[in-house]
């Protein structure tokens, strides 16, 4: 499995019973501290893994970090971070690579593991199969509003806390109950990795955009301008292939295609499988929301409704 489809990571198998789930990413801080934007970034690498179905094995760091004029213990606090969140998930860190380089950017290379008959793709959502979100989204227009200052602390606070929050136990789940299909949601926003799912699957998608769960705060901070151009930019390209109802409010679709850092993961479930994976979610304490469904076979598209 690789580039043939827009699924999260590559899987190669090794053996009958164990496939090889690889994957990168890497970023620059969108957080003032240091052991918190380490541990965003590595918990925002580890979901491609889990997106997958699989479970993380070893991690890599990679790091980007001028030589002069920044304290070292910015650094190790970067590290200390990425270490936390790697260790939670039971990954191993084996080592890694770093540059110097006056911007500081941070991720991980990750080798996962998975039965082959396990894999997870994006590409295999079927008509009446449900929507599952199991983070609620807006962290990029929140990052934007604290990087201008303009965030109170309780907003503060809950974005950093679900951008540190691992997909794991939400892949758990998934795993237990079988899906049809999984993405993670991140800098292509909820409509364009719902589009990748959409197009991949060859099936159209219908948000109901009054069930997307949002972040407090972030309809007050984009009512004062605070959209990242990331997102902007997604919602242009996601144009040609999303039908939008007229009574949608439109800051809620610049909801929809916020470029989001470390968010959930979004599964196709059949209807007769949805109460078990509701189930298990709460058992694992895991926040998740119905927002939407799979409707008929199309080259992939989206249509969003109030």
């Amino acid at each position: 499995m690789g580039l043939g489809t827009y699924d999260d990571a590559g899987v190669v198998r090794l053996t009958p019973e164990i496939a090889l789930i690889q994957t990168i990413d890497f970023f620059t801080p969108m957080v003032n501290d240091p052991h918190t934007f380490g541990r965003i970034a590595a918990v925002n690498a580890l979901s491609d893994v889990y997106a997958m179905g699989g479970r993380p094995y070893t991690a890599m760091n990679l790091v980007c970090f001028p030589k002069k004029g920044m304290s070292i213990e910015v650094l190790k606090g970067i590290l200390a971070g990425g270490f936390e969140a790697i260790t939670e998930a039971g990954a191993l860190l084996v080592g890694g690579h770093s540059v110097d380089d006056p911007e500081i950017k941070y991720g991980l290379s990750l080798t996962g593991l998975v039965h082959p008959e396990k894999v997870v793709t994006n590409s295999g959502a079927r008509p009446n199969d449900l929507l599952v979100l199991t983070k609620p989204i807006g962290t990029g227009i929140l990052t934007t509003a604290l990087k201008a200052r303009l965030l109170p602390n309780e907003a503060e606070e809950e974005a950093i806390f679900w951008m540190g929050t691992l997909n794991k136990n939400a892949a758990e789940a998934m795993q237990t109950v079988g899906v049809s299909a999984c993405t993670d949601i991140t800098g292509f926003g909820l409509l364009g990795h719902s589009l990748e799912m959409a197009a991949a699957s060859h099936i159209t998608l219908e948000i109901w955009a009054s069930k997307v769960p949002l972040l407090s705060h972030v309809m007050d901070m984009l009512n004062m301008g605070m959209l990242p151009e990331g997102s902007g930019a997604n919602r242009q390209f996601c144009a040609a292939s999303v039908e939008i109802d007229a009574r949608v409010n439109p800051l809620l679709v610049d909801c929809l295609a916020d470029a989001q850092t470390s968010g959930g993961l979004l599964m196709a479930v059949s209807e007769a499988k949805l109460e078990v994976l509701i189930k298990e979610l709460k058992q694992r304490n895991v926040f998740h929301a119905v927002i939407g469904r799979v409707l008929a076979p199309s080259d992939g598209r989206i249509v969003v409704i109030p």
